[in-house]
């Protein structure tokens, strides 16, 4: 038999062959690009995923961004800003340095580049296959930083493409690489969502490392956090991060390592860690570790794998027993507070009470853990005896409407139906409006971090009246104004979900000019006699309101007929109702104070409206009923989704009653 013919491949062949070690699934290509957004500087990353990345995976970033001169290059092959000679290898200390990432995307995917740098006018648009410019080099409008959109990831390898999980899994993939560098680079804040979905990683910039940790992981995480720290001049070794304490545990374990700022793994570090934990720890369970290791740049080689996935180090033996006896006396102050308990034979006599001597000094920047103290102790579980029980007050499940009590005026206005739940998933459609990005962003912007993590936290304690709720954060109980809170969640409902409303239903569609006439016969509308006659006015309600009918179908799913009827009003909380009586005055104010002339203003004051509507809860329906929905619906929203403004802390919305500490001092003393 002949020996085969050795032939050099086709480029187009070696470039994917290339591409494929780099580019292993949607995560690395990710990796590989927010690594180069940071090395731009940005402040600011937002990530959106189409189907796992496979479909479509874009970045965004408020960078440097890629000069007008280099985007004819930029995705080829070792073409890079980070490296001039072979030398300067020894020295690296950015992310991205091979010149491959770019290329390596551009031969298994559609790639578009949009960038502006800070000296030009416009924004620049470039797209790539195959690692070289198609078409022309179009400027466009954009603003400072670049946007990279990846579009059908492996469509020219079907095979990779077939190997790969399911959407989820690669998005959570996706996902655990974008929480790792979120919590490396609290000066930069991220954001990660799905397409037309809401972000389920937000941090925002200037944070800190403990706080994203929390942020992300969870907040048990972040309260059994302790720092460790260490400088070793011999080693040239910097060690800084955190490990939870002896009395935390999860079933899968979480170690974040960053070596010179890169994401890395080393498996010797992470057994003699694991080895450690396994003396405190149950079986089957393990800790939470974040380490960053900053090392003098020539004695790692970090050009070892092409995902950049591990490096190399002199003296690896040293520095990781460094590290394990590091853990090990951090580790020394948690073990003194675990209590630890031991069956005993029938008829055997009880053991004699000890008591462990609590370690007095800090080690590693570690703090001593100390058993709780019962003026400590607080409110975990929402299954918890309520304020309810020290009334003679049911707590029973929800009241049908009608049961008890009477709806002023209610009962003469058609009901609202909810639509069934459907099992089709819904298509979330998402909004490229500048307006209603901008009131998205002025939420966001105008955040009171400590507010947030109270409301996050908060655990429902028990409705006091029609206006008060008793909640508890921490060993800390607040009176919440249920109103207030009510109209900025629904508020921040509309604007995020702006476009994707289901609708709530009429049982009877109702005429608007009635409404109207309702609406201006109430004393809260200050109609006086001088604003011209009732009907005249009601018209030109009917009027304004038909005028506007398509735009309020259409993005609000309010809808009202060419007749002068309305038919549906959108759904803002599952299992929530608005009470009908104050549709009158949700009518008038829609044709009067909605700003209907400029986008923006309108979306705005329409939005306000709105939520002042589906706000007022508490004068109408009977005490059951009212009471179900402010524990089971309105409260478990503002825990998941209110962004709370700067404004409550100070307009009294969130009072401070009571802290258990205090109230032991005071009972001490008597």
């Amino acid at each position: 038999m002949e020996p085969g013919v050795i032939r050099k491949l086709d480029q187009v062949v070696v470039n994917r062959i290339a591409a494929g070690e780099i580019i292993q699934r949607p995560a690395n290509a990710l990796k590989e690009m927010m690594e180069n957004s940071l090395d731009a500087h940005s402040t600011s990353i937002q990530i959106t995923v189409k189907s796992g990345g496979l479909r479509s995976l874009q970045i965004q970033d408020n960078g440097t961004g890629i000069r007008r001169e280099d985007l004819e290059i930029v995705c080829e092959r070792f073409t890079t800003s980070k490296l001039k000679s072979f030398d300067d290898l020894s020295s690296i200390s950015t992310y991205g340095f091979r010149g491959e990432a770019l290329a390596s995307i551009s031969h298994v995917a559609h790639l578009t580049i949009v960038t502006k740098t800070k000296t030009e006018k416009c924004a620049f648009k470039a797209c790539y296959e195959d690692g070289l410019l198609k078409g022309d080099i179009k400027p466009i409008a954009g603003n400072q930083g670049t946007q990279i959109t990846v579009d059908e990831l492996f469509h020219n390898v079907p095979m990779r493409r077939q190997a790969l999980k399911t959407p989820n899994e690669e998005f959570q993939r996706i996902s655990d690489v974008v929480s790792r560098y979120a919590v490396h680079n609290p000066q930069a804040s991220f954001v990660l969502k799905k397409f037309g979905e809401t972000a389920s990683i937000r941090t925002v910039a200037g944070a800190t490392v403990a706080h994203n940790i929390g942020a992300i992981y969870g907040a048990s995480i972040g309260k059994a956090l302790i720092p460790v720290e260490l400088k070793d001049d011999v080693l040239q070794l910097t060690v800084d991060g955190f490990v939870t304490n002896v009395n935390f545990s999860l079933k899968k374990p979480i170690f974040l390592l960053f070596i010179n700022h890169r994401s890395v793994e080393c498996s010797a570090l992470r057994k003699a860690i694991d080895a450690i934990y396994a003396l405190y720890l149950p079986k089957g369970t393990s800790p939470f570790l974040y380490l960053s290791l900053e090392l003098n740049p020539s004695n790692v080689d970090v050009n070892v794998h092409p995902t950049k996935h591990e490096v190399h180090f002199l003296h690896e033996e040293e520095i990781v027993e460094r590290i394990k006896a590091l853990v090990e006396r951090v580790l020394l102050g948690g073990n003194a507070a675990r209590t630890y308990t031991q069956a005993l034979l029938p008829g055997a006599p009880d053991p004699l009470s000890d008591t462990t001597k609590q370690n007095e000094s800090t080690v590693g920047g570690g703090v001593d853990e100390k058993p709780r103290l019962d003026y400590k102790f607080v409110r975990t579980s929402h299954s918890e005896q309520k304020l309810e029980k020290f009334f003679g007050m049911s707590q029973s499940i929800k009241s049908e409407p009608g049961d008890e009590g009477e709806k002023p005026l209610g009962s003469t206005l058609p009901k609202l139906t909810q639509p069934s739940p459907s099992r089709k998933k819904k298509v979330v459609k998402e909004t490229r409006l500048t307006s209603v990005r901008n009131l998205r962003q002025q939420i966001e912007e105008g955040c009171d971090e400590n507010l947030r993590r109270i409301f996050r936290e908060l655990t429902f304690v028990g409705t006091i009246d029609r206006d008060q709720t008793l909640i508890q954060y921490d060993t800390k109980m607040f009176i919440a104004a249920t109103q207030p809170l009510a109209a900025e969640l629904f508020y921040q409902l509309l604007v995020f979900n702006f476009g994707n409303f289901e609708r709530l239903t009429l049982s009877e569609p109702l005429e608007i000019r009635r409404l109207a006439l309702l609406g201006l016969a109430n004393p809260e509308s200050g109609y006086t006699e001088e604003d011209g006659p009732m009907e005249e006015l009601a018209d030109r309600v009917v009027e304004i309101l038909i005028e506007k009918a398509g735009l309020m179908r259409e993005y609000f799913n309010l809808s009202v007929r060419r007749d002068g009827y309305l038919e549906s009003l959108p759904v803002l909380l599952d299992s929530y109702i608005p009470s009908v009586v104050f549709l009158p005055m949700y009518v008038l104010r829609l044709a009067t104070e909605v700003e209907w002339d400029e986008e923006q203003e309108c979306f705005r004051t329409f939005c306000r409206e709105t939520a002042t509507f589906f706000a007022r809860i508490a004068l109408t329906k009977p005490d059951k009923e009212y009471r179900w929905e402010v524990e089971h619906v309105i409260y478990p929203a503002i825990r998941n989704f209110l962004i709370p403004p700067k404004s409550f802390a100070k307009n009294g919305c969130l009072l401070q009653i009571a802290n258990l500490p205090e109230l032991y001092r005071v009972f001490e003393r008597c």
